[in-house]
């Protein structure tokens, strides 16, 4: 099943495809805006007819967020990468400072010096608003047991974790995190401005490929506006292209899902088979 049109027929007359700069044409190259239109008007449907049905004790809630699936059809030659590839959202899934729902916890490396009295004072005088500052050192000893790291997973929307600390993280927080797709996402506080490197992080999604052939990418949440998880979904399928190496050759196929819906196919390719020339 090839379920978009070949690049051709997105194509603008005289227009290369390198030199197609919004990041809406060269998703189009690939998948069908129509297509990503239905998958997530499908989505909400189901996600609405699922809270309906349920308990009024056990509603659903309107934050839920929607994923892109990407398989690829070999894992990435990278393997020891541990920072994940950026990519920024045309409409953040985050939101820091006034009118923020999310509540934000911040990992921080006090091997070099760097003290939690410290890096709170630097908030506050920046106005970032972070719920929980932990240190690696209080991480390691406070948060050993399997219970204690999933009360902490399910305590907060999102994790922050200074870059110096994030190849630590995956033995440290345990396999519950990434379950549960709460990868800490990294932040660069060597650098002065922490509130621009934070909103930047709040701003964007991450694509994580070490390892394996199938990466999940946050796109949206059920709260936004259809038309604005659409747009991410654009601007994600064209950034995961530019990031996965070869690019579109390496994609084999691209799904759209909560994390308890099916998965809905926006691009998908046909297997090669070799084509035979006559009889046996």
């Amino acid at each position: 099943m090839n379920s978009t049109p070949p690049p051709g027929e997105h194509q603008r007359k005289g227009q290369s495809l390198t030199s197609l700069t919004d990041w809406r044409e060269m998703a189009e190259v690939r998948v069908s805006p129509e297509l990503v239109t239905k998958a997530v008007a499908s989505l909400f449907k189901w996600e609405r007819s699922r809270k309906q049905s349920r308990d009024k004790m056990l509603l659903l809630e309107d934050d839920k967020l929607l994923y892109l699936v990407v398989a690829l059809k070999k894992a990435s030659p990278d393997q020891n990468r541990t920072n994940p590839y950026q990519i920024p959202l045309p409409h953040p899934l985050f939101m820091l400072g006034d009118g923020a729902t999310q509540e934000i916890c911040l990992f921080i490396d006090d091997r070099k010096g760097t003290k939690k009295k410290e890096a709170k004072q630097k908030l506050v005088e920046e106005g970032i608003a972070i719920a929980k500052v932990i240190p690696l050192s209080k991480l390691r000893t406070d948060y050993k047991s399997f219970e204690a790291k999933r009360k902490l997973c399910g305590s907060y929307d999102l994790f922050l974790a200074d870059k110096s600390v994030l190849p630590a993280l995956p033995r440290v927080l345990g396999k519950i995190f990434f379950k549960k797709k709460k990868h800490p996402i990294p932040v660069d506080l060597r650098k002065k401005d922490w509130k621009k490197q934070i909103e930047s992080a709040c701003g964007s999604t991450f694509l994580y490929i070490k390892g394996g052939t199938c990466s999940v990418v946050k796109v949206g949440r059920l709260s936004q506006s259809q038309e604005e998880v659409c747009e991410n979904v654009h601007a994600v399928i064209s950034g995961v292209a530019s990031h996965i190496p070869k690019k579109w050759k390496n994609i084999k196929s691209l799904y759209l899902k909560t994390l308890e819906s099916v998965p809905l196919p926006l691009y998908q390719i046909l297997p090669d088979f070799p084509i035979k020339i006559g009889a046996e």
